[in-house]
C-alpha cells in the first residue's frame, strides 16, 4: 500500500467489516448526522441540559465501540502488539463516544421539541 487513498481506505474497512456491515454502519453515521444538523437548524441553539445527558452517554458509547470493533475483528486485548494498535483502539473509543453523544442528543431532541425543554425547568 504505497498511497492512501479514500478508494483503499474503503477497501480496508470493508475487508475488516465486511461488505455490507460497512455499508449499513456507513448509512447510520449519514443518518444520525443529518437528523443532528436537522435538530440543530429547527432548534437554533443547543439544550445544554440534553448535551449534559449525551456527554454522559459517551462512557458507554467508548466501551461499546471498543467491544464491538474487537468482536467483528475476532480480536481481543491480548492481540494488541504495539503502540499503534495502542492508538488505533483509542481511535475507536474516541469515535465510538462522540457518536453515541451525537446519537443520544438528536434522539432526545426529536423526542422532546424545545418547548417542552422551557417546561420540564
Amino acid at each position: 500500500m504505497e498511497e492512501l487513498t479514500l478508494g483503499t481506505m474503503i477497501a480496508v474497512f470493508e475487508e475488516i467489516f465486511g461488505r455490507a456491515l460497512f455499508w449499513v454502519m456507513v448509512a447510520a453515521a449519514v443518518a444520525i448526522t443529518a437528523g443532528y444538523l436537522y435538530v440543530l437548524i429547527r432548534d437554533r441553539r443547543v439544550s445544554w441540559r440534553k448535551y449534559l445527558v449525551a456527554q454522559i452517554a459517551m462512557i458507554p458509547g467508548a466501551i461499546a465501540a471498543v467491544l464491538f470493533v474487537q468482536q467483528v475483528t475476532n480480536s481481543g486485548f491480548r492481540d494488541l502488539g504495539g503502540p499503534v494498535d495502542l492508538l488505533v483502539l483509542l481511535g475507536v473509543a474516541a469515535m465510538g463516544a462522540v457518536g453515541a453523544a451525537i446519537l443520544v442528543y438528536t434522539v432526545q431532541s426529536l423526542i422532546w421539541r424545545p418547548e417542552e425543554d422551557q417546561a420540564l425547568r
